[in-house]
């Protein structure tokens, strides 16, 4: 009865075996010795990760992820570095461009007031003038005078300074100031007809104004 017993249980065991071979992707044989295995196109096999693996797979995602975000902000900072570099640049031209304006208005101005103080010295000059043609014994001293007048205009028109136009010329209240007015004929009607004093600019800037004599036509009676 033991023996019949015996018999069954090993024959029990011997299907079990038989069934987890058959069943078993690895497919050891009835010797305990794998097999190889071909898995047909239709079917998968499952991986199955450790979690030694899966862990490091979620450190490395991890990393990455942080190091795309700070080369995003890395880019982002040196965008923000060469807008910040680009607008100093510009404000310090401009800042070098009203620097050099500064000093040129400077300079201008000293140089205007400067002759400003000269032209009293050349109306003394040529009042001189004026006087010695009046009497021959002045001769010598007229040429003396018109050589140091002369000498003294050609050096203003050096530095840029401009005599303003005037007899004969229309009358400018802009580059003019009227003394006096003289009765003239129609053609003369508005041109100054005498200077008492030279008008000079600088640039585009009046130094003074000429003064002079103004000519006007008498209105014509009716029936002239």
């Amino acid at each position: 009865m033991d023996n019949e017993q015996d018999f069954n249980d090993e024959e029990t065991i011997d299907g079990v075996v038989e069934e987890v071979f058959a069943n078993d992707k690895r497919r050891f044989n009835k010797e305990g010795e794998r097999v190889k295995v071909n898995v047909k196109d239709n079917e998968t096999v499952e991986k199955v990760k450790s979690p030694e693996v899966v862990k490091l797979e979620k450190e490395l995602t991890d990393e990455r992820t942080r190091r795309e975000s700070a080369e995003a902000k890395l880019v982002g900072v040196q965008a923000k570095f060469d807008e910040i570099k680009t607008q100093m640049e510009r404000e310090t031209a401009e800042m070098r461009q009203r620097l050099m304006k500064t000093l040129e208005d400077r300079a201008k101005q000293g140089q205007f007031n400067f002759l400003t103080t000269l032209l009293p010295v050349l109306d003394n000059l040529n009042l001189a003038i004026s006087a010695s043609e009046k009497d021959s014994s002045f001769e010598h001293l007229l040429e003396g005078v018109k050589g140091t007048a002369r000498s003294f205009e050609q050096a203003l028109m050096n530095v840029g300074v401009e005599a303003v136009p005037s007899i004969g010329a229309e009358f400018n209240p802009e580059l003019h100031e009227a003394i006096d007015m003289v009765e003239t004929k129609a053609d003369d009607d508005g041109r100054i007809t005498a200077e008492y004093s030279r008008g000079y600019k600088f640039g585009d800037k009046l130094l003074r104004p000429a003064r002079v004599q103004v000519g006007k036509a008498l209105a014509q009676t009716a029936g002239e």
